[in-house]
């Protein structure tokens, strides 16, 4: 890893219903996926988010009863774009999803960073200089 001067904000993308069938234990596995990339950035020094950590409690809130019904279509994409507003950069993990390319997509057409791999995320060095493992 290089290193930053500062903490980035990184959104991870990366497939969640693609490939699942819907099947809730493969779409827990996509999110567990994302969250561990993510832990991986935080201890690399950044502020790592998801679009499913602010999506999914606002769904079972809202009454959704499944992926893709009229209140998944409201809130999913809409949230991780307006995220993706906010972020210095993405990082996209996993297999093939539409909605994940549409945020590289959208991040290349801001202007932002896009990484392919975490190796690739450069690091913030920690107080002492260190850069994190």
């Amino acid at each position: 890893m290089t290193t930053v001067p500062r903490s980035l904000m990184i959104l991870v993308a990366g497939p969640y219903r693609s490939g699942t069938s819907d099947d809730p234990r493969a779409l827990e596995a996509n999110v567990r996926a994302m969250q561990q990339a993510a832990l991986v950035l935080f201890r690399a020094g950044h502020l790592p988010v998801t679009g499913e950590a602010l999506a999914l409690p606002l769904l079972e809130t809202a009454g959704s009863t499944h992926p893709g019904d009229p209140l998944f279509q409201e809130i999913f994409h809409p949230i991780a774009e307006q995220l993706l507003s906010r972020c210095d950069a993405v990082l996209r993990i996993g297999g093939p999803s539409e909605g994940a390319d549409r945020m590289v997509a959208q991040a290349r057409t801001q202007g932002k960073d896009v990484y392919t791999s975490i190796a690739s995320v450069p690091a913030k060095p920690t107080e002492s200089g260190v850069i994190a493992p």
